[in-house]
Formats: structure tokens, C-alpha cells, sequence
């Protein structure tokens, strides 16, 4: 048991549900007081939020890799951005399918990284493991509703429109299909989870599920990327970063929190950057403008992420 890395989970996920209450909240306000904000506006928050969780899969390659072996932190490192590269070639290339592709994956990484969060948390109370068949009820709809359900919604389409145009009809014929299926998925999980007494999964997944109804497609994928996954991926962070873990254990949540994040803050520049050149230097792929080309670098780097991650996804599991 350790009880101060225990905390760094109970802020990560106190401060993601309050970030998708705000939003919901937010909304509804919105809505009752009859303003609809202009896609412009949401593309910026979108833009704003999606800049926030970048920094969470910016230092894979000092948790996935010992630094004293200097020739495979260097391969790894080669071999991590050619996967990003070739996966950004691809989803430019080819907007329909790559993108469809990227929803699926991210859908599962989100999904089961979420997961493997409580699985953490749990082993650092001392707490026994939930049956895995649990573990799949709660992560395939935590993974789709923030990103299957807004982007199935007919209010996403002028959005998807604003960021690239052919991005509108990703689901073709199959868009009720995926929007029903994973509407009577999250609802079969929440009902489930309620009666097994699961409460907490069942409130991360009723809180994602009025966020995607709620909020608009962009917002919604941001809000849960940059405020939601990322910041349960970093306190998932902290165990692996020897000056992190040692706050935590000390009891300094906060410090230990900041100590995961900065290692990966010069990947927020280096996404505007290399979204800004993107953007200017092949205006036929990327001239619809800021957000298409940084969501190609996110996704681009998520194939990777996702690779990396996936052991300790298992191993939480």
C-alpha cells in the first residue's frame, strides 16, 4: 500500500470529473440561455484542450527504456518517431480510412488506459484486482463515448467540415449503427456495474456519456483528451519517474503531479511547430487549418504511445 501514491490518483480523477462536470454544466447553461458558440470558437478551445494532453505521451521513452543503455534508447527513440512519421504520412494521405483507423485505436487505448488507471490505484491501496471480464465492461464504452458517440452526432457535421471536408461522412452508411451500438454498450456497462455495486466505474462512464450528449463533438474529444485521459495517464506516470515517486511517497501530490508533466511540456511546442509547418508547407493537406494539422501530429504520436503503453496497460490488468 502506498498511501501518497494513492492520493496522485485521487486528484487525477477528482480533477477529471470536475473538468467533464464544468463542461457539462457549462452546456446546459448555454443552452437554456440560447447561445450556441460559433465553430470558430470551439475550434480554438478544441485546439486549446488537445495542447493540454500532449505533454502526458511526450516521455514514453524514459518509462519504457533504461537511459545506460545508450544504443537502445537511441533505437527506440528512432524506431518511436518513424512509427509516427509513417502513421502521419498515412492518415494525410488517406483522411477517410486513416481516420477511421485512428478512431478505433484510440478508442481502445483510451479506453483500457482508463481502465488500467483504476487497476493502478487499486494496487496502490492494497486492493484485489476486479474480475477482467469487469475491466472489459467499463473500458470498451469509456474509450467510444468520447469519441464514437459526438463524432455519429449530425451536430458534429459542420465541424468535421471546418477541420477537413471529407472528414463528414468517416462513418458512411454504418453512422446509426456505430451511434446505437454505442449508446446500448455504455447502457448495458452502467447498468451492469450499478448492480455488481462497481460505483465508480459506473459514474466515469454516466459522467462521459452526458458529456458526449451534451457538449459538441470537438469540445467533448478535448475535453476528455487533454483533461480527462491525460491526466489519469500522468499520475500513472508518477510510479515510473524515480523524482515523482519519491514526492508521492513523501506525500506531495501536487509536486509529484507537475514533477510527470514538465519532462513532456517541450512537446507542446514542438506539436505547434511541426503543426504550423505542416500547415504551411503542404497547404494541400493541410491548409484547412491549425487543428486538422495538429490533430494529425497527436494521432501520428498516439500509434506509438499506444505501443509503448501497452504493457503496462496488461500488466495493470
Amino acid at each position: 500500500m502506498n498511501l501518497g501514491l494513492s492520493a496522485v490518483y485521487a486528484r487525477a480523477q477528482k480533477f477529471s470529473r470536475l473538468s467533464a462536470i464544468v463542461a457539462i454544466l457549462a452546456f446546459i447553461a448555454l443552452k437554456v440561455l440560447g447561445i450556441q458558440l460559433s465553430i470558430s470558437v470551439q475550434l480554438v478551445i478544441a485546439l486549446g484542450a488537445l495542447l493540454l494532453g500532449v505533454p502526458h505521451g511526450a516521455v514514453d521513452h524514459l518509462i519504457s527504456i533504461s537511459s545506460k543503455s545508450k544504443v537502445r534508447f537511441v533505437l527506440f527513440i528512432v524506431i518511436y518517431v518513424a512509427i509516427a512519421v509513417a502513421a502521419g504520412f498515412g492518415i494525410a494521405t488517406w483522411n477517410i480510412w486513416g481516420f477511421r483507423l485512428v478512431l478505433i485505436m484510440s478508442a481502445l487505448h483510451f479506453g483500457y488506459g482508463d481502465a488500467a488507471f483504476a487497476g493502478e490505484w487499486r494496487i496502490a491501496r492494497g486492493v484485489s484486482k476486479k474480475p477482467f471480464i469487469l475491466e472489459n465492461l467499463y473500458a470498451i464504452p469509456a474509450g467510444a463515448l468520447p469519441i464514437v458517440l459526438p463524432l455519429t452526432d449530425s451536430r458534429s457535421t459542420s465541424a468535421l467540415n471546418r477541420i477537413h471536408g471529407s472528414l463528414s461522412g468517416w462513418a458512411g452508411s454504418m453512422q446509426n449503427a456505430w451511434q446505437i451500438t454505442t449508446l446500448v454498450v455504455a447502457l448495458i456497462a452502467i447498468t451492469v456495474l450499478l448492480l455488481v455495486k462497481n460505483y465508480e466505474p459506473a459514474i466515469d462512464l454516466m459522467l462521459l456519456l452526458l458529456l458526449a450528449l451534451i457538449a459538441p463533438a470537438l469540445i467533448t474529444f478535448a475535453i476528455y483528451f487533454g483533461c480527462w485521459h491525460a491526466v489519469r495517464h500522468t499520475a500513472r506516470l508518477v510510479p515510473k519517474l524515480p523524482r515523482a515517486h519519491a514526492l508521492a511517497t513523501s506525500g506531495e501530490s501536487t509536486k509529484a503531479i507537475w514533477a510527470a508533466i514538465v519532462p513532456g511540456l517541450y512537446a507542446v511546442a514542438g506539436t505547434v511547430v511541426v503543426g504550423l509547418g505542416l500547415m504551411l508547407a503542404l497547404p494541400g493537406r493541410f491548409g484547412s487549418g491549425m487543428l486538422w494539422s495538429t490533430l494529425v501530429v497527436v494521432w501520428s504520436l498516439t500509434v506509438p504511445h499506444m505501443i509503448a503503453t501497452a504493457r503496462f496497460d496488461l500488466k495493470a490488468l
